[in-house]
């Protein structure tokens, strides 16, 4: 079993990162899994089995269920336990008895070979890679033509729940526990991209795939999308443009060449939606407003509009240069050239001083008496880098203007 890096050995690193490597690497013909879909129920449901354990290499630490065992967890599929429904299927809240846990039940679609791949590409994947900011896959289910995933149940639902879909008996989050948030969603990209060997690229980070336990941690799940990153002298990989509208990064969605910098633009989109409190397409708003990303890029030139992008829920209950700097992590993630975006090691240590930036300011003596070009607290390197980068920008833009006039 792969455990968190930051807990083993130099020796037990390497062992396990060949471990993953091995272990999904072999499989270099996931697609192979295709063929599933003109096997018989028995037969399938074996090669399930079979491919699982061949691949995981005996890696596999996820239960496995029995249809039975999760039909009685859900009340028989019930649709009052039924949580949410997605491109891939349903998920629904359990209880196991045995375990006295509570878990999220996915059930994917049954029809062909995306639900298949995507089933074995999440059992491999959350069996060999554990890190506190990614969910826990308690276990699967193979019966018959059934694919299904049990994972931890997080209590509080998904990012978009309390930030794009706020009912009336929730409080908006506040600007900390939006920054916490971020932190921690970068640090599971951050493992995914830098620890794991070879690194993963997640491929579809957006709010609803951004889980939060009772104390609003933050973990990714849903990694049927989830692709190994180039190894060797290979800078991307080609693959079919798949993911959701507004969070694909723009050469991934032209070209289908992907790398750890795509994901990289999409955390932009969803931290600009953790800013902001708007959603990346949004319909409902005036023609300009629709694309979040189109809508802030000229915002991001003009230090006096950035108050406009701030999430009116918010209350205007945030530290201003914390929100500055907010805006220069988000515009650097997305930029339209993918080598100039930031790695995501720089994006979380940056983050680490902005979840607790407010309490800082508070510190010194309430906001009001920070100047606006005041650079006198100690930010970190990486966030100066992002915040200098966004100023340099600005100034281009004020001379271009004034050379045109």
């Amino acid at each position: 079993m792969i455990c968190f890096s930051c807990c083993l050995s130099s020796e037990d690193k390497i062992q396990t990162t060949n471990s993953l490597k091995k272990s999904i690497q072999d499989t270099k013909s996931i697609s192979s899994f295709a063929n599933i879909s003109i096997k018989t129920d028995s037969s399938r449901r074996r090669y399930i089995v079979e491919e699982i354990e061949k691949y995981g290499k005996g890696n596999i630490s996820a239960q496995t269920f029995t249809f039975n065992d999760l039909a009685l967890a859900t009340k028989n599929f019930d649709s009052e336990c039924l949580l949410g429904e997605g491109g891939f299927g349903k998920v629904y809240k359990g209880h196991i008895e045995r375990k006295n846990i509570d878990v999220a039940v996915k059930q994917l679609d049954r029809n062909g070979f995306q639900g298949n791949r995507e089933f074995l590409v999440e059992v491999l994947l959350l069996s060999l890679l554990h890190h506190p900011n990614l969910v826990t896959l308690e276990g699967f289910c193979s019966d018959g033509d059934q694919r299904i995933l049990v994972y931890e149940f997080m209590s509080n639902g998904s990012l978009e729940d309390h930030l794009l879909e706020l009912t009336p008996e929730k409080r908006p989050l506040d600007w900390i526990t939006r920054m916490r948030i971020a932190e921690g969603a970068a640090r599971g990209l951050e493992y995914l991209h830098e620890t794991a060997n070879p690194s993963v690229i997640y491929r579809d980070f957006k709010a609803s795939n951004i889980l939060l336990d009772e104390n609003f941690n933050p973990k990714l799940s849903d990694f049927g999308l989830a692709k190994l990153g180039p190894t060797g002298e290979k800078t991307h990989v080609s693959t079919r443009v798949m993911g959701t509208y507004g969070y694909c990064a723009p050469e991934y969605a032209s070209t289908g060449q992907l790398t750890t910098k795509s994901d990289v633009y999409s955390f932009g989109v969803v931290f600009l939606e953790i800013i902001t409190g708007r959603r990346v397409i949004d319909s409902s708003r005036p023609s300009e407003e629709q694309n979040l990303v189109v809508w802030a890029i000229p915002l991001f030139r003009d230090k006096k509009k950035f108050h406009l992008m701030a999430d009116p829920l918010l209350g205007g209950d945030y530290p201003m240069k914390a929100m500055y700097q907010a805006l220069a992590i988000a515009a650097m993630c997305l930029q339209e050239e993918a080598s100039t975006r930031p790695l995501m090691s720089d994006v979380v240590t940056a983050l680490e001083f902005l979840s607790g930036n407010k309490t800082d300011l508070e510190a010194e003596g309430g906001e009001e008496e920070v100047a606006e070009d005041d650079h006198t607290f100690k930010s970190p390197p990486a966030l100066q880098s992002f915040t200098s980068r966004l100023e340099r920008a600005e100034s281009n833009d004020t001379n271009a203007n004034r050379e045109r006039d």
